[in-house]
């Protein structure tokens, strides 16, 4: 499998690689709709991980959304894996066009990659809802950006500038994707002559629906288990996709 998915890659002009939480996890960032981040949402705040990360508890109960966010959705320390650093490489080489990506911590970036089309936003970038300004996640993981007007030490941080809340510019559950990276991701998508869908079970819409536009020669599926698209691709690998990328490109 692996010396096919070297030839495919030899092969192509204009790979598109589209990926999901898998990708991230074998970095140590751990997926919050897993068993685990299912049990801790509800073991401490009683709520579905969705329903934590949605907008209108974000808007209802924001005080405990950052309490859940700040420590559930940042990874400071987690670096790229061999996944983030072969498909960084692949676009060095000039045969990958775009990365398309579920995941919000940003490592495709700080792999290298500079095409990367984040359908669900970053972490690391952060804006004030009244007055638009820019803050780092550093900003708002200070805790001496996050006293209220009254004093009131809080988990919200706020606006240096004009005292409103910064939020993160993160889809929340709710919240539509951004239309000029939906574009942007389709455009390269059917543009594609080869497609590697990885660590994603291709289950979360709108986002998995993307794969529709794909009309190229090769569809490529590496993930730990199996898809709903399994049978309509060209080569299969169950495998962590560090491991075959990282075996096949770098």
């Amino acid at each position: 499998m692996y010396d096919e998915l070297k030839r495919i890659l030899d092969e192509s002009q204009r790979i598109v690689f589209f990926g999901g939480a898998g990708v991230s996890t074998e970095s140590g960032v751990p997926d919050f709709r897993s068993e685990n981040g299912l049990y801790q949402a509800k073991s401490i705040y009683g709520r579905s991980p969705e329903e934590m990360v949605s907008y209108s508890f974000f808007c209802d109960h924001m005080n405990t959304f950052f309490d859940y966010y700040k420590g559930n959705m940042i990874f400071r320390a987690a670096k790229p894996n061999k996944a983030h650093l072969a498909l960084a490489k692949l676009e060095e080489q000039g045969k990958l066009s775009a990365v398309i990506t579920q995941n919000i911590d940003g490592l495709h970036q700080l792999a290298g990659s500079k095409n990367v089309f984040e359908l669900h936003g970053s972490t690391l970038r952060n804006n004030c809802v009244d007055c638009h300004t820019f803050y780092d996640v550093d900003y708002i993981l200070d805790p001496a950006h996050c006293v209220s007007k009254d004093g009131q030490q809080q988990k919200i941080p706020f606006c240096e500038k004009c005292g409103g809340v910064v939020k993160p510019d993160v889809v929340l559950y709710e919240e539509a994707l951004d239309d000029r990276v939906v574009e942007g991701a389709i455009a390269a998508i059917a543009a594609a002559d080869t497609l590697i869908v990885g660590g994603t079970s291709l289950v979360v819409y709108p986002a998995a629906g993307l794969i529709r536009y794909f009309h190229g020669k090769n569809l490529i599926l590496i993930n730990k288990s199996a898809t709903q698209y399994d049978s309509k691709a060209n080569l299969v690998i169950n495998e962590a996709i560090g491991e075959v990328l990282g075996s096949c490109v770098l």
